[in-house]
């Protein structure tokens, strides 16, 4: 089967804080030929980077809580538990903004950097593609209250255990997909990383 699409048609539906498009379109079957033309929303989010902050002498992650839009179907847990994360903007490649967002959201300067992984988060209806990236990091001097005023940031900076940013995960503290990803990455792979991060 040769993989094909075509675009139909494309319309702006909204452009704000984010932006909705309207797709009619049409692809190349399994089973051979052509679909139907059919219609997608799409929210148009871009590329983005989630960095998992790690100190590999002390073993504390750095996690950071916020107010989430998203969230507040559950009203009382509007606010998540989260890693540092930014979009790219044009012009930025995906570790520059790790380096930039971790000092804007958490206070955090970046020694090292890995990538971990590249993933669409939700393609069945958002073009978001993350770089999620491990950062290693002095956890001593962390904490307190960050982000920018201009963008309405209010960020709360946690530093703890690797253990606990699991037992988090595993107890539903950490209701964000991206961060649970990052911390079953980190405790599959620690003892890699302070391989690599403690010569």
């Amino acid at each position: 089967m040769k993989k094909e699409f075509e675009i139909v048609d494309k319309e702006i539906v909204y452009s704000g804080f984010f932006r909705m498009e309207k797709y009619q379109l049409k692809h190349t079957l399994f089973a051979g030929g052509w679909s139907n033309v059919f219609s997608r929303e799409l929210f148009v989010r871009g590329s983005c980077i989630a960095v998992l902050l790690y100190d590999p002498h002390t073993d504390q992650v750095i996690l950071i809580e916020q107010f989430r839009a998203g969230a507040l179907i559950i009203p009382e847990r509007a606010w998540l538990i989260e890693i540092v994360a930014g979009a790219i903007e044009e012009g930025e490649t995906a570790a520059e903004v790790a380096y930039r967002e971790s000092l804007e959201e958490a206070g955090c300067e970046i020694q090292d950097l890995i990538v971990i992984s590249e993933f669409y988060t939700t393609p069945g209806g958002a073009s978001e593609r993350i770089t999620l990236f491990c950062g290693k990091v002095d956890s001593t001097t962390v904490g307190g209250i960050h982000g920018l005023d201009h963008e309405d940031e209010d960020i709360l900076v946690h530093t703890v255990s690797s253990d606990e940013a699991y037992r988090m995960v595993e107890n539903n503290e950490i209701e964000s997909a991206i961060p649970i990803i990052a911390i079953q990455w980190l405790a599959l792979n620690k003892h890699k990383l302070k391989e690599k991060w403690l010569k």
